[in-house]
């Protein structure tokens, strides 16, 4: 059976914490849901911090416009 370098496991749980402790502190302060972010962050590389991107920077903005220019009119 194959063993996993110990180096290759120290980085893979490096990276976990990094991306964990971005995705919680910037939705935080961006009003998101914090706990989600960062929880979904230690589980997984790097679907959650695309995801995240994706949502509180392009997503968000443009629904929040559209709801703005409905309630408008």
């Amino acid at each position: 059976m194959n063993e996993i370098n110990p180096l290759l496991f120290i980085l893979i749980v490096v990276i976990l914490i990094a991306q964990s402790t971005f995705l919680f502190t910037d939705a935080r302060k961006r009003g998101h849901a914090k706990w989600f972010w960062g929880l979904w962050g230690m589980i997984q590389t790097p679907m959650p911090l695309l995801f995240y991107l994706l949502w509180s920077r392009v997503l968000k903005n443009d629904l929040q416009r559209r709801r703005e220019e409905k309630w408008k009119k």
